[in-house]
């Protein structure tokens, strides 16, 4: 079969133009009637967007916020599930004390500044957002601290994960696809923004695969009923087949199922000082996947997308879209922030910020067969110190005294790890 006839590739085909090229003739004749198909799914984005224009323009939030002492209740109420649905995205206030992520915060100044980090730092290690306005992010490659641990496996951050995996269906097709119940802990890093910053941002995209999302056999399986025009059965919360996609080797990639991207505050953050924007429209994903096969699109791109880069959205393929981009409301130390995965986001400029603007990377990533595989890596990279294997390997924390070892690990992080119980 040559590269014109391919029409799926589970790992990076030679040609990445000839191979865009023929899964667009794939698609296009999957479908039938394209404009047709992208004009349905417009026209719904377009209600999604006005909606969320006239929110912001009444002063309200559109980002749904949730009480943890609710979460942690069982008594959220349906209105504000539905718009969690909606949206995609979700404010979780007080997930844990104020007291708590202060405390962490002044832990983490002390854990690499105790270890000498500015002067043994080497600068970013790879080139993940190359095709997006960005400033040098203050983003630190350091992951086994008594913060962050403590942090990724504290019974609240547990309770809001298990609580978010319960908003996707998770049993579809006659397959259970991960456990909603049981993390499987993603070791991420943490930002640390200083007061006076300027700052560009960073511009809209989404993660979990860029030219993926078309050429592999999974994400088309993912993809499916859009793929065969019927965006009426489309439904961006059934994790059908998403634990089985594999993304294309890179610098900074994501080996596990994510249903949720997210992070916890350790310090007061305000609305206009340079705080993460998304587009609050989980079927906004439609309109990514859908736009690049009208014909006003050249034969060999996908609207930009690249191998091994994030999948940027911009004004001049998706501008219904860049007209809901939406921040979140002010934050205090121990909010979390959450945001669907397929949800596009961006960080907004600032100049001469206000306030620290500090955070700890802590996504959802439910147990499954896939993410037990990564979570086995991992527990040997976090035995050793080094960067776990989706980052790059700069291994900073090796000969740390002072990072957290594996007796501190509780029931939590040590079933997350897989190093107690079993897979359900």
């Amino acid at each position: 079969m040559n590269a014109m006839e391919q029409t799926s590739w589970a790992t990076p085909p030679e040609d990445i133009s000839t191979a865009i090229v023929a899964v667009k003739k794939k698609l296009r004749a999957q479908i039938g009637d394209v404009n047709a198909l992208f004009a349905r799914i417009e026209a719904a984005l377009e209600i999604e967007v006005a909606d969320i224009v006239a929110t912001k323009e009444r002063g309200e939030d559109v980002w749904p916020v949730i009480q943890f002492s609710d979460i942690a209740a069982g008594t959220v109420s349906k209105q504000q599930l539905d718009l969690i649905h909606r949206r995609g995205c979700a404010v979780v206030r007080g997930q844990v004390p104020v007291e708590t992520a202060t405390a962490w915060d002044r832990s983490l100044v002390d854990y690499v500044d105790s270890n000498d980090f500015e002067k043994k730092y080497r600068g970013p290690a790879d080139d993940f957002f190359g095709t997006l306005a960005a400033s040098r992010p203050e983003i630190y490659p350091i992951y086994w601290s008594a913060a962050q641990m403590e942090a990724r496996q504290h019974a609240n951050t547990a309770t809001v994960q298990s609580f978010l995996n319960a908003q996707w269906k998770n049993e579809s097709q006659g397959t259970v696809w991960f456990d909603p119940d049981q993390d499987s802990m993603y070791p991420d890093r943490i930002r640390r923004r200083p007061p006076g910053v300027t700052s560009q941002g960073l511009g809209a995209h989404t993660d979990s695969g860029s030219v993926e999302r078309w050429l592999t056999p999974a994400y088309q399986e993912v993809f499916s009923t859009l793929f065969h025009g019927d965006f009426d059965s489309y439904d961006p919360w059934d994790a059908a087949h998403r634990t089985e996609v594999d993304e294309y080797p890179s610098s900074t990639m994501c080996s596990v199922f994510r249903s949720f991207q997210g992070w916890l505050a350790l310090s007061e953050m305000q609305h206009d000082q340079g705080v993460l924007h998304v587009v609050p429209a989980p079927s906004a994903m439609a309109y990514l996947l859908i736009r690049p096969l009208l014909e006003d699109v050249p034969e060999d791109s996908l609207c930009g997308a690249a191998q091994g880069k994030a999948l940027g959205v911009n004004e001049q393929w998706h501008p219904l879209l860049m007209k809901a981009v939406s921040g979140i409301p002010d934050v205090q130390p121990g909010d979390s922030v959450w945001w669907h995965s397929d949800l596009i986001h961006s960080v907004a400029p600032v100049t001469d910020q206000e306030g620290w603007g500090n955070v700890i990377y802590i996504p959802a990533a439910p147990m499954c067969e896939k993410n037990a595989r990564y979570a086995a890596n991992v527990a040997e990279r976090f035995r050793l110190g080094e960067s776990p294997t989706d980052f790059p390997q700069e291994d900073y924390e090796v000969e740390w005294p002072n990072r957290f070892a594996e007796a501190q690990l509780n029931e939590i992080g040590a079933r997350a790890l897989g190093l107690r119980g079993a897979v359900r």
